[in-house]
């Protein structure tokens, strides 16, 4: 088995790879009913990469997380992940569809301004899509359409025509994760919990000194999230950032501190992991519209 990550950089390789006909020299649909057997290990794109798979095919790395691949899934690689199938070394016949575009085919347009909106591109394997047998269907249906604009010959529309369906494709999947985010409303209240529970105890320890202010990738990886998937949980069910829920959970300890006569507020930003007290103090303000100092007069 191939344990070193190949970089696979232009989309010509990858059509070569899977022995696709190149239409568009930075865009291109895959079909894999139509490709060549292929040896799937660790790999690093320098495209936009998005994954149907129809099959499980073995246990896909991305990121530090494996993942079986489910029927209908769509995984999202942004350039430079590193993707990778683990197996024992022989060729395979993948099924399902790619689509591959290149960050050169959206700069200047709105998409390529847009496309850090897009969230997903930033999650890990295991928060994948889940299609429903009709949202497939508009999948099939998006890949489709950019298809068809590829088998033109290139125009001065042709550009704009393919980065557009593009866009519409991804403004649906942006509909279907939200759809994934309800019906996986019982599953991430467990995960609010936790989280609050995982701060709380962060805050009343000692690891404020030791580690610092307490940050959202940290609490993330605790969970076993993407820093961006689960932000997108935490706004989906609370309505607010989980920067903020961390913000409020720390000024929460902080009242309970500074009523305490034997603190001075430069020990309280101290333990709660600030390293200046007037970053302390700028926080506690715009939180609660007074300063600690005065905050602790009234208590």
């Amino acid at each position: 088995m191939n344990n070193q990550a190949e970089f696979i950089n232009s989309i010509s390789e990858y059509n070569k790879m899977t022995n696709h006909e190149t239409l568009h020299p930075l865009v291109s649909v895959v079909d894999f009913s139509k490709s060549d057997p292929i040896c799937q290990f660790r790999r690093i794109f320098g495209f936009y990469t998005v994954f149907l798979k129809d099959v499980m095919c073995g246990d896909m790395f991305y990121g530090k997380n494996s993942y079986d691949y489910q029927e209908g899934t769509l995984v999202f690689i942004a350039p430079g992940q590193e993707y990778g199938i683990n197996n024992d070394g022989n060729y395979v016949q993948p099924a399902g569809f790619a689509l591959l575009f290149h960050p050169d085919l959206i700069k200047g347009t709105n998409l390529g301004k847009n496309i850090r909106n897009y969230n997903f591109f930033s999650y890990e394997v295991h928060e994948a899509l889940h299609l429903s047998e009709k949202e497939r269907e508009i999948i099939l249906d998006c890949f489709k359409n950019i298809r068809f604009e590829l088998d033109q010959a290139i125009d001065k529309h042709s550009k704009s025509l393919i980065v557009n369906n593009i866009e519409l494709f991804l403004n649906y999947c942006t509909r279907f994760y939200d759809r994934q985010f309800i019906t996986r409303d019982h599953i991430n209240r467990g995960v609010i919990g936790k989280f609050e529970k995982l701060v709380d105890d962060y805050l009343y320890s000692e690891k404020p000194k030791t580690i610092g202010f307490p940050m959202v990738n940290y609490f993330a990886e605790q969970l076993n999230l993407s820093a961006n998937y689960f932000g997108d949980v935490m706004k989906k069910e609370l309505g607010i950032s989980a920067q903020e829920f961390i913000h409020n959970k720390l000024i929460d300890a902080a009242k309970q501190q500074i009523t305490d006569p034997a603190k001075s507020i430069s020990e309280i930003s101290y333990d709660l992991g600030f390293r200046y007290p007037q970053h302390f103090t700028r926080l506690f303000k715009s939180k609660t519209g007074v300063s600690p100092t005065f905050y602790k007069a009234l208590h």
